[in-house]
């Protein structure tokens, strides 16, 4: 998808990716996950309702976590809705 030139972007998680990426690696809880992401429970649960974007340290725990995903496995860049 061709982005315009300087409208602001933010990085969404691919829930279905994610959620079977989780599934793959075996994770059985979230718990477990955040452990291995090295974030906090409530963290994962956020993101995965809705209710936080994930930032750097969730996008860099899910990579190693989660590995041999890749970003563009796991999240995609899309318009940011709260931006005019």
């Amino acid at each position: 998808m061709k982005r315009p030139v300087g409208a602001p972007q933010t990085i969404r998680l691919r829930k279905g990716a994610f959620t079977k990426a989780v599934e793959l690696a075996g994770f059985p809880s979230d718990y477990a996950l955040a452990r291995a992401m090295g974030v906090h429970r409530s963290t994962v649960t956020r993101v995965l309702t809705g209710h936080l974007q994930p930032g750097p340290a969730f996008i860099g725990g899910a990579l190693t976590a989660l590995a041999p995903m890749q970003f563009d496995d796991l999240f995609e860049i899309t318009p940011d809705r709260h931006c005019p």
